[in-house]
């Protein structure tokens, strides 16, 4: 019996990293020679490789304001001499930057004809050819310079990342699959999950958000709040939001892992996670002393409400879960939008704000401001599968 499950395993995990998205053999027909269906190959890394475009995207041409023509070839800068100002950092984080990106494209086109030498060619080609478009479109922005230089430097970060995943690639692909076999429910929607929990672990990098939420649109649509600041109300506003967010994440979360997983340990690990990424974000980024910010007598009540709600809410079926991940998903936006800015937490930010990370604010700002309208899609997806 135990043999049989070995197999099993082996079978399932060969699948996953096999060639075959989309092909005629990769879909519910497909058995092992243990008899049992295996499931599609994964496509976490062209996923992740998307994700990774767009974030790159948004860093390089932020903040997105008074764009204007200065009638300069946008070539121009690729006949440019050795840069006046750089520094060993700045060059080291444009490497850096694009590595991974190198890396996430050669995994997800390694099923190219010609196998790992087309896979990194490719890779190397999107890398360079992305940075070249986006330096050249920052010729319109005042508050960018083109540099060839850094063109330099990102094609060669992501040759590097392609190299790596030629070389590594396949085994840490071996291993990712055996992970979502033992852990990951069997969907199609999976991978996709993954990547939206992985982006909603990096809002909460952010100071300057509410402890697990998102959804705020007033910054994006220069709204002004609806509630005058007051104690009690933004206590009562704050544990309401912490706790709904709780339930949401943790239930969302739980779409993604399989029957037989640990389900409470898991999700104990996860937000055990997000308040570490989230006491490290404030210490390194606001001040030291600022780490332990966001524990307020709202966050403790928020916490506690939401973990005795979510511990409940285990207990119903599949369907009502997805459900009520929506619904407490959709009441948690609104009650961001409602909530008062607090004082105190503007001044602590200030640094934050005027300092080295402006484009790191503006991106998970926008992440944090999103991530519900993307969600809500996603959980009536597998909602319906349900």
């Amino acid at each position: 019996m135990a043999g049989s499950e070995r197999q099993a395993r082996a079978d399932t995990t060969a699948a996953l990293i096999s060639d075959p998205a989309g092909g005629a053999t990769a879909g519910a027909g497909r058995f092992g020679r243990s008899g049992r269906p295996l499931p599609r190959p994964t496509r976490l890394p062209l996923y992740l490789a998307l994700a990774y475009l767009v974030l790159i995207g948004y860093a390089s041409l932020y903040p997105f304001a008074n764009w204007r023509d200065l009638g300069v070839d946008p070539l121009e800068f690729l006949r440019a001499g050795w840069p006046r100002y750089w520094t060993v950092f700045d060059l080291a984080v444009n490497v850096l930057a694009y590595l991974p990106l190198g890396f996430l494209l050669t995994l997800a086109l390694r099923h190219l004809p010609g196998g790992r030498a087309s896979a990194v060619t490719a890779a190397v080609l999107i890398g360079s050819l992305l940075s070249l478009g986006l330096e050249c479109l920052q010729n319109w922005l005042p508050a960018r310079v083109p540099s060839n230089l850094d063109l330099a430097c990102n094609a060669t970060g992501t040759a590097i990342g392609a190299l790596l995943g030629a070389w590594n690639g396949k085994r840490i692909l071996r291993r990712v699959a055996r992970l979502q076999q033992e852990l990951l429910a069997p969907s199609e929607q999976v991978e996709l999950g993954l990547v939206l929990l992985g982006v909603w672990l990096l809002t909460q990098s952010s100071p300057e958000t509410l402890l697990f939420g998102t959804g705020d649109l007033r910054n994006v649509l220069a709204l002004t709040p609806a509630v005058p600041y007051a104690a009690h109300s933004f206590f009562v506003l704050e544990a309401a939001i912490i706790g709904c967010n709780t339930v949401v994440i943790g239930l969302f979360a739980r779409t993604l892992l399989a029957e037989g997983a640990p389900t409470h340990l898991a999700l104990l690990a996860f937000f055990v996670l997000a308040l570490v990424i989230r006491t490290l974000a404030a210490a390194v980024l606001v001040a030291p002393q600022e780490a332990f910010a966001w524990l307020t007598p709202g966050a403790e009540v928020g916490l506690l409400i939401g973990g005795v709600l979510l511990t409940l809410s285990l207990l119903l079926p599949a369907s009502m879960r997805v459900a009520l991940a929506g619904v407490a998903l959709m009441v948690g936006t609104a009650l961001v939008n409602l909530t008062p800015a607090n004082p105190y937490s503007e001044v602590a930010l200030a640094a934050w704000k005027q300092g080295h990370f402006l484009n790191f604010n503006g991106l998970t700002r926008w992440m944090a401001s999103l991530w519900p309208f993307v969600a809500l899609p996603y959980l009536t997806a597998v909602g319906r599968r349900h």
